[in-house]
């Protein structure tokens, strides 16, 4: 919540403060998902794929977010794919213009048996490129703005290493098979967040691909909601979790959890969002990205980030990673939003007082 008596805080104690609920100056303006794009990478000299492989390039580029953007964040971990590629799955790097992904249909696991999360996990040169991203994000910025590193939930990690199909089918067929899968998986999901703690980030975001629209809120009761709480115990900094899609089925669970904040899409409305979760949990969002951040003017991107503001979202920015076209003046139309909606009601308070 933002309170006029707040004194002027920093982008890092703005964003640690919207993370714990607590009074703000004005409302953080945080990605806890990537804004790169290809403006930006050739207005550093930073581009995908190197961009994703080269810890000095994954810095460089991220850190635009606050030097140029004017976010309250950085978070350096633009793709999903790297725990993947750490275990052993088949990638497709991709170039300036594209996201790396990884090759789902060639899955590296068939069965919960043959799991495994290698010795070299954490020195992997994928898992190793984030962990000195961040050492060096922190040496830059001091605690000047908050750093977020991501790793990703388990049941992502499922998608990617037995592919979509095999792993949805598991969990209809054999839910107990499946949470013994979820519970040998969540290994790497601790191991990775700890290195990034480690390294200097203030808190994770941490993905878990259950979305909307292929898994339903009582899924997400049976096989997600416990682990998630158990994440909150085992990962000593705020997480953040995100989930795309429709999800108000679940939102009353997930603010169940003890997650520090929810990163919400924007197929959900933001006040019936906030009705839901009742100031349990920090939300965190939700600008349309393929319709208005992409394709619309900054006048749309303003009105979305007020109708946010208006219903109390703890938190504004991207609903998700942002398409790597958008423009740089989209992304510029955010924080200042913020900034002239805070101005606003300041000077709408400041006349009811007189």
């Amino acid at each position: 919540m933002t309170d006029v008596r707040v004194q002027p805080m920093t982008s890092r104690e703005r964003v640690l403060a919207g993370l714990r609920r607590e009074p703000v100056d004005r409302t953080p303006v945080c990605n806890p998902t990537s804004v790169a794009t290809v403006e930006l990478m050739d207005l550093v000299d930073a581009y995908f794929p190197e961009a994703n492989r080269d810890p000095e390039m994954m810095a460089r580029l991220a850190a635009t977010g606050y030097t140029e953007l004017g976010f309250d964040s950085i978070m350096p971990v633009f793709s999903i794919i790297q725990e993947s590629s750490a275990l052993g799955c088949k990638m497709q790097w991709e170039q300036k213009d594209n996201w790396p992904t990884v090759r789902m249909r060639e899955p590296i696991w068939r069965d919960v048996d043959d799991i495994r999360i290698p010795n070299d996990f954490l020195t992997h040169p994928d898992t190793v490129c984030v962990i000195e991203a961040i050492k060096l994000l922190r040496k830059e910025f001091g605690d000047e703005v908050a750093i977020i590193g991501k790793t990703m939930g388990p049941w992502t990690l499922g998608y990617h290493c037995f592919g979509v199909e095999p792993f949805l089918l598991m969990s209809l067929d054999d839910p107990g098979k499946t949470k013994l899968a979820l519970e040998r998986m969540k290994e790497a999901t601790i191991q990775f967040g700890v290195a990034q703690i480690e390294a200097g980030a203030d808190a994770l975001t941490l993905p878990d691909h259950a979305t909307g629209d292929l898994v339903s809120g009582e899924y997400y009761d049976r096989y997600l909601k416990d682990m998630h709480a158990e994440f909150v115990d085992l990962i000593p900094v705020p997480l953040i979790l995100h989930i795309c899609g429709r999800t108000v089925d679940r939102m009353n669970s997930i603010a169940e959890t003890g997650m520090a904040a929810f990163h919400f899409d924007s197929k959900n409305k933001p006040q019936e969002s906030m009705d839901i979760t009742r100031d349990r949990i920090s939300l965190i969002g939700n600008i349309n990205n393929p319709e208005t951040l992409y394709a619309k003017e900054p006048d749309a991107v303003c009105a979305e980030v007020c109708a946010n503001l208006d219903a109390g979202v703890h938190m504004v920015g991207p609903e998700c990673a942002i398409p790597l076209q958008t423009s740089i003046e989209n992304l510029l139309a955010i924080p200042r939003a913020v900034r002239d909606w805070h101005a606003d009601h300041a000077h709408n308070q400041s006349r009811v007082a007189r």
